[in-house]
Order: structure tokens, then C-alpha cells, then sequence
């Protein structure tokens, strides 16, 4: 951050917090975010559900593209990842 960086790539940035950490640094990262490019790696998907883009990688491969509620409509991979994750909360 030091450099004020025009792109941002998060891999697994709030992976092993607890839901209120991870709120925490959501908030700021949203802010870090502004007028910045940023590829945010997730398998925890409330880290994302706001992003312009999300794509969802099988095999190596996209197979999926869209916004939280597209991907949601379409029922595909997206949507079974996220209806497991909410399941399990």
C-alpha cells in the first residue's frame, strides 16, 4: 500500500478470521479499494458478494460469470457453492 498501487490482488485475504474481523477488514478494504482495480481471490463468498465481476473457476478453467445475483439466477456452480455455505452458517 505504501506504493499506492492502481491494481490490488487479495488471495484468501480474510480466510481465517472469525465473522467480526472479517467485517472489520471488509470495511477497510472497501475503502483501499476505491478507484482501483482489484482481483480478490475467495472461497468464502460474503467476501465478494459486492464485487462488478465475479468469476467461478472449475478445473482451472471459468466457467461461470456474472454479478452475486446473476450468478445466483443462473443455478449453476455459484449458486451451489453459495447455498452450501449459507446452509452451513
Amino acid at each position: 500500500m505504501l506504493k499506492n498501487p492502481r491494481i490490488l490482488i487479495l488471495d484468501e485475504a480474510t480466510s481465517s478470521l472469525d465473522t467480526r474481523s472479517e467485517r472489520l477488514i471488509q470495511a477497510a478494504l472497501a475503502e483501499l479499494q476505491m478507484g482501483r482495480t482489484t482481483l480478490a481471490i475467495a472461497h468464502r463468498l460474503s467476501t465478494i458478494l459486492s464485487a462488478d465481476q465475479i468469476l467461478v473457476m472449475n478445473a482451472g478453467r471459468i466457467v461461470e460469470r456474472g454479478t452475486h445475483a446473476e450468478l445466483l439466477q443462473q443455478g449453476g456452480l455459484y449458486f451451489q457453492f453459495y447455498d452450501e455455505q449459507l446452509k452451513s452458517r
